[in-house]
């Protein structure tokens, strides 16, 4: 009885007065009638006279249905921003209401702020419906180009997780978000209802989740909006809410403004509240449930059709309204309906009633919001710590005691400690910050956690800037809202699992490459991954572990913002992590182990390495080569070295090249801003010398990036991940996708037989030896379950009097 009591929404205290529900039904009558201007008219945009065929656009795209509720909403939410002088930003979930929002845009101003030739007059009007879903104009969906925006909204399911992202440090702050009831039946947005136990009300802002239910998708029922009341509050109250329904469609339109402006006046009473409150364990932040019908104020029915409230009304209504009477006819009474002559004169403008409903403060509008425009108001850089802090000894090349995850945790608790007080720091990831080694971070901060705390837990807290949940998705948009406010943020994650957000990424990648043209869209982080727990130490996980796609999905991105990192060791991994944290408006992403590996590098020369990208090591290599030998990432360049220390101990006069490759952009070798050109190119793996190149992930993609260089690729054999996997031993995937150091030095020696520096007959024998190997350690595996001791054990022969155990190489590192 109680939901249903709630449900009802009885209490209607006079929250507006007769003269704002006045305002608001001309505001919502301009900005309606806007709307449906932008998809249908291209003259006449007065309606000085009846609207011909040749007032109508050949071309009608765009969609209705959900306008006239995103138009209500944002209304009362401005409203609400001038009565209680907050600020606010507002996120629309469905992308494709964009000229709802647009029409909202124009008429606070924000769009002539930032685009002068959008003036609050005649002129702007004509443009803004000319252009509306138009060649070279403006998109059908929301797009970096527009003023207050920073989610596009065209892929459903993220605006609540990147609203939690945005509100996240912002105390301040609240973020309206209104998510469509198509996009909350998606998966995304389905965990993102559990962000609310990860924040902090009373250290960060607030999200406002506004469900608009309208009912209908592209052409059947939505989930939620079938479903009944004590459904929807029982729902939300168990995720943790404290929810509300605003239902306009039983009720005329004063008792709709009444209803959604008691609402929200009580959602303020409950957020300052939450901001004092001494019970700090499961705040209830308030939400509300909102009920319109699709299409609202719309034609209601076509052709015996129902159109208003029903799917019919998702997207052009009139579709043949260019050539068809009846519809023109029809579209002439929905266009005149709004009365637009009585709110918009060519003379004064707009009425009085815009100031009524707006801000006076043209900075407090919603589309005005500094949060989402980056620059210097919102962006710090970090102050970051040397590496050489956490740099280890590497004077003798090859000295065992390199973990890349250990000296990035080591790193980032530093990270956390200096920026403590900008609070301009966070750190996602999907449960795994010990798995993946990491763990030093909690030295520093702890996860945060709002629900109740048990006395067996570890690292958690209130206050906590280590976000944890069980959803690729939810942190990924956790972290786009964050940097796109401005902050820095990191995302670790195992490598494979991170193609679950491949396609959220490939739409923060078009995000990114629109805000480069646009002016006012000042500077922001680089959005920073850090792929660990890769296929190549998957073994004891099995081939579900296996999967190192997503460095594909960064690498295809053609607008060249996406650097992509393969540190060989823990030196290296320090210079990147240091290279990512102050790059800005890029993609990054670093690929690297967590086990204790070779130190190859000092800082100083891996310095040298990340800058450069590509980079011939001497103190493996010889002059005027017979044969290069080239790798990216740590675990395939173990194996090179192996395979370089093998063929130089069977053959001492056969000439290696080792060439190690730290950073692929869709350009070529090196990074961004230091590509390999064939000059360099040339210089380091010759002109005509054969490569035998180990890659960590695809092959096809060091294949994609040899393209840019005018090379015969029939010299070059690439080896990488064949999509080859078990559960089995870390030896064994190499071997099973020929990545060995064995499977290395059979193909060096047949390549040097074939090319005469040894004879035919010798390379065939020191092939088949090997081969002979790779066939032992099988059987070897099969009976114990573990590689040969011999393998585990070896050693760079400049090393090898410096060997550590496991446990040895780990104590120093801790101390």
């Amino acid at each position: 009885m109680y939901f249903q009591l709630l449900a009802i929404q009885c209490i209607l205290s006079i929250s507006m007065n007769n003269h704002e529900k006045h305002s608001m039904g001309q505001y919502l009558r301009a900005v309606n009638y806007l709307t449906v201007a932008q998809i249908f008219l291209a003259d006449n945009h007065l309606m000085k006279r009846e609207l011909t065929f040749d007032d109508v656009k050949s071309r009608l795209l765009g969609h209705w249905g959900s306008g006239p509720g995103i138009n209500f909403a944002y209304a009362h939410l401005s409203r609400f921003a001038k009565k209680y002088d907050q600020d606010m930003m507002f996120v629309l979930g469905p992308g494709h209401g964009f000229p709802a929002l647009q029409a909202n845009l124009f008429l606070e101003g924000t769009l002539t702020h930032f685009d002068p030739s959008l003036p609050v007059n005649l002129d702007g009007i004509r443009r803004l419906c000319r252009e509306f879903s138009w060649p070279y104009g403006y998109p059908s969906h929301s797009n970096p180009e527009t003023p207050g925006v920073i989610l596009e909204g065209g892929e459903l399911g993220y605006s609540l997780s990147t609203s939690y992202g945005a509100i996240l440090d912002n105390p301040g702050l609240i973020v309206a978000c209104l998510v469509g009831d198509g996009e909350a039946e998606t998966g995304p947005t389905a965990g993102a209802w559990h962000l609310n136990k990860l924040v902090n009300p009373r250290k960060d802002g607030v999200v406002l989740p506004i469900l608009h239910l309208n009912g209908y998708k592209i052409s059947q029922p939505t989930i939620y909006g079938r479903m009944s009341n004590y459904e929807l509050m029982t729902l939300f109250s168990g995720y943790g809410y404290e929810p509300r329904i605003v239902d306009t469609t039983d009720c005329d339109e004063n008792e709709a403004h009444d209803r959604m402006a008691e609402a929200l006046d009580w959602a303020h009473t409950t957020i300052e509240e939450l901001k004092v409150s001494q019970d700090t364990v499961c705040p209830r932040l308030p939400m509300l449930i909102m009920r319109t019908l699709k299409g609202w104020t719309g034609p209601k029915e076509l052709d015996g059709d129902k159109i208003e409230g029903n799917c019919l009304a998702h997207q052009v209504v009139l579709t043949e309204a260019k050539t068809d009477e009846h519809q023109l006819a029809m579209l002439n009474e929905w266009l005149g309906g709004y009365k637009f002559s009585e709110l918009f004169s060519e003379e004064q403008g707009f009425g009085s009633f815009v100031g009524d409903i707006l801000p006076e403060n043209p900075e407090k509008r919603m589309g005005r919001s500094r949060h989402a425009h980056g620059g210097d108001s919102v962006y710090t850089p970090l102050r970051l710590p040397s590496v050489e802090q956490f740099a280890e000894d590497a004077t003798v090349p090859g000295t065992m005691g390199s973990s890349s995850m250990r000296r990035t945790g080591l790193y980032l608790e530093e990270v956390f400690r200096l920026n403590a007080e900008t609070k301009n720091f966070r750190f996602m990831s999907p449960d795994e910050t010990y798995s993946n080694k990491l763990d030093d971070i909690f030295k520093a901060t702890s996860r945060s956690w709002q629900w109740p705390l048990r006395d067996w837990d570890k690292d958690l807290s209130q206050d906590g800037r280590v976000m944890e949940m069980l959803s690729e998705h939810n942190m990924q948009g956790l972290m786009q809202g964050y940097v796109l406010t401005g902050r820095h943020a990191m995302f670790a994650s195992y490598e494979a699992f991170l193609q679950v957000v491949s396609s959220m990424v490939d739409q923060y990648a078009k995000f990114l490459t629109q805000s480069r043209g646009v002016s006012w869209r000042g500077t922001i982080p680089s959005i920073n991954y850090i792929l660990t727990s890769s296929g190549w130490r998957q073994d004891h996980n099995g081939f579900s572990h296996q999967n190192p796609g997503f460095i594909d999905d960064l690498l295809r991105r053609q607008s060249n913002f996406s650097d992509v990192y393969f540190p060989a060791d823990g030196n290296c991994s320090l210079v990147v992590i240091e290279k990512m944290l102050t790059s800005v408006r890029q993609i990054n992403a670093i690929v690297a182990g967590k086990t204790v590996e070779p130190r190859w590098l000092d800082v100083n020369k891996a310095r040298e390495q990340i800058d450069q990208g590509v980079l011939v090591w001497d103190f493996a290599s010889d002059d005027n080569p017979d044969l290069v030998m080239a790798a990216a990432g740590d675990y395939p360049t173990k194996e090179i070295m192996a395979a370089i220390d093998i063929i130089k101990t069977e053959r001492p006069e056969v000439r290696l090249r080792c060439v190690n490759v730290s950073s692929l952009t869709t350009m070529g070798f090196g990074t961004l801003n230091n590509t390999a050109d064939q000059k360099l190119f040339d210089h380091i793996f010759t002109e005509d010398k054969p490569v035998i190149f180990n890659f960590h992930g695809y092959p096809q993609t060091i294949k994609s990036v040899l393209f840019n260089y005018a090379v015969d690729s029939t010299r070059f054999d690439v080896r990488g991940y064949k999509e080859i996997g078990s559960t089995t031993t870390p030896f064994d995937m190499h071997v099973r996708n020929e990545t060995s150091r064995y499977d290395l030095v059979i193909a060096a020696f047949k390549q040097l037989g074939h090319d005469g520096v040894m004879p035919f007959e010798e390379a065939e024998h020191l092939a088949a030896k090997y081969k002979a190997k790779i066939d032992e350690n099988t059987e070897y595996i099969k009976a114990n379950g573990i590689d040969l001791p011999e393998l585990d054990a070896w050693v760079w022969p400049a090393a090898r009097g410096l060997v550590k155990t496991e446990e040895e190489a780990w104590h120093g590192q801790t101390n």
